[in-house]
């Protein structure tokens, strides 16, 4: 069995080490030559958008999967006219379009910001007379790690910030002032069933994520349940197979969703070690039709970006409980180069080794 994957990223690279013990092979498609999934895999260099590469990719493939949600959905819609293509090209339409997305979430009773469609200064005026300030305004397609938005205080903002955003195809949502943020992961399988990770608290820093903690602190049944009732929802509503993250806003002990993503999701690292079955062999696991594994937590886990930097790692690994995960990527500032997860069977136990390793990682 082969698997196709679009995107030769960490993620991808993360699959085939899941996958190689189910016996599986891969195939990569990325536009970089230096893709981290090539050190594992054959990874085809070519545009998603080459018809003649994609050809070429497709050859002997089972499946086709993708770690990156700005595939040109044409190009999986090409696809999957030839082979099968897990999540469905409905799903990473959706999360393509924060407006599409938004209004998904609403339409299946999920609650979300308000929001408003931006295409022109009117649009905004308008939009900010209905939702107020502070509100974020955010490009529609291809924001990530923070980019893409800013955030309106005062009346005089807006025409700097629609400005920079480029004018149109945007998006106005009511800002949140929230307790902190989550995100529920969750796998369904070809039969239909589904399974979901414990919650997960997320902290950021200027945009991108650097700590996720498993499960979240001080989590209650009712928020795990209210989570998994709007996953479902979403997985029900696009017939999804595969992992799907849900990134919410806990407010007053309600979540307000704030975008989805159709693939294992960085929040979802922990699960290397700190779960019965990681988030990837059970992507893999519910792309290939085969049952979907535990999700059960071992004990109480923390995953940590490395950004920009990496530390020594003979002191990473000194820290009891720790592991190292490097993407083989070169340094540059912003970029994800690797994660530390690290596993401890009570949550005092976990912060005190959580405090060794902020020592050691900027």
């Amino acid at each position: 069995m082969i698997v196709g994957v679009l995107g030769g990223g960490q993620l991808g690279r993360m699959l085939a080490l899941a996958g190689y013990p189910l016996g599986l092979r891969f195939r990569f498609l990325d536009p970089s030559p230096e893709a981290p999934a090539g050190h594992l895999a054959p990874c085809l260099t070519g545009n998603y958008d080459d018809q003649e590469a994609l050809e070429s990719f497709t050859s002997g493939l089972s499946v086709v999967t993708y770690e990156f949600e700005n595939v040109p959905a044409s190009s999986v819609g090409f696809l999957a006219e030839r082979l099968p293509v897990y999540p469905p090209p409905e799903a990473l339409e959706v999360a393509q379009d924060r407006l599409s997305e938004k209004t998904l979430f609403r339409k299946l009773g999920i609650p979300v910001p308000p929001f408003a469609p931006i295409d022109t200064p009117e649009d905004l005026q308008s939009a900010l007379e209905r939702i107020g300030l502070p509100a974020v305004l955010k490009t529609r397609r291809f924001g990530y790690d923070g980019k893409g938005q800013v955030v309106l205080h005062r009346p005089e903002d807006a025409a700097p910030a629609l400005h920079a955003l480029g004018g149109r195809n945007l998006i106005l949502e009511g800002f949140v002032a929230f307790e902190r943020e989550v995100s529920i992961l969750a796998a369904r399988g070809r039969s239909g069933a589904t399974v979901f990770y414990p919650l997960v608290e997320n902290q950021h820093a200027g945009g991108i994520l650097r700590i996720s903690l498993a499960p979240a602190p001080n989590l209650t049944p009712e928020l795990q349940a209210q989570a998994q009732d709007y996953a479902a929802r979403v997985l029900e509503a696009l017939d999804y197979v595969g992992v799907l993250a849900i990134e919410l806003f806990q407010r007053e002990g309600q979540l307000l969703a704030n975008e989805m993503a159709p693939r294992v999701h960085n929040s979802g690292h922990w699960t290397i070690e700190g779960a019965e079955t990681s988030q990837f062999e059970n992507h893999l696991r519910a792309v290939q039709g085969l049952p979907l594994g535990s999700t059960a937590a071992r004990g109480h886990a923390a995953m940590l970006n490395l950004i920009g930097t990496t530390p020594e790692p003979a002191a990473v690994l000194a820290v009891p409980n720790a592991h190292l995960h490097l993407y083989g990527k070169s340094p540059r500032p912003g970029r994800k180069l690797g994660h530390v997860t690290l596993r401890a069977d009570d949550p005092a136990s976990l912060e005190a080794h959580l405090t060794e390793l902020r020592r050691l990682i900027p």
